[in-house]
């Protein structure tokens, strides 16, 4: 008993440490830097699952961004499938090439975020109402910047490490509001 007790333990250990990390895109194009992807307007689709792949809301987002040099600050505008309206803040820093921390209303402490290539991973606890109720629940977000200014976000969210469900976003940037063209990779300069 003890041993196999043992060998579970040690299997959730290894497959735990078995996964993407950020850097393993290092060196992919287009480069993702969310100060620049998220100054000025974007908008997004997004749907979330529960952990058995039921639909369990749909949702848009209108996001406008400004980058002063230090922070992003991103007003993110949120219109769900029922008719139920929501705006939250982030302000976001970026600490050193690949790191950003950021707040927002509901996030508990700060987000953590790692970019390299054309991948942010986005990491925060969250405030999560669900009926009467708040949930703190972890989100683990995996960005992935794709040509013409389309990034798609993944997001995993747990409860004391037992999947919830999952956050499926596709972003579309607004060229026209950034100046920076979304028609080549070479372009992008450039989000959780």
């Amino acid at each position: 008993m003890m041993r196999c007790a043992a060998l579970l333990i040690s299997m959730i250990i290894l497959t735990g440490c078995i996964g993407m990390k950020p850097d393993d895109f290092a060196g992919r194009e287009p480069r993702f830097l969310i100060e620049e992807y998220f100054a000025g307007k974007t908008r997004a689709w997004g749907i979330f699952q529960d952990r058995f792949g039921t639909l369990r809301r749909q949702f848009v987002v209108d996001i406008d961004g400004s980058w002063d040099g230090e922070t992003l600050t991103l007003v993110e505008d949120f219109v769900y499938d029922d008719g139920e309206t929501e705006q939250r803040t982030w302000t976001i820093r970026k600490t050193d090439a690949h790191s950003y921390e950021g707040r927002a209303d509901g996030v508990i402490g700060m987000a953590e975020g790692e970019s390299y290539g054309n991948v942010l991973n986005w990491r925060y606890r969250f405030a999560l109402k669900v009926g009467d109720s708040t949930w703190n629940v972890h989100f683990d977000d995996w960005m992935f910047l794709q040509d013409d200014g389309v990034m798609i976000n993944r997001a995993d969210v747990s409860k004391f490490g037992i999947a919830l469900g999952e956050v499926t976003i596709a972003f579309s940037k607004d060229p026209a509001t950034t100046g920076k063209a979304a028609s080549t990779p070479a372009l992008h300069g450039a989000l959780p």
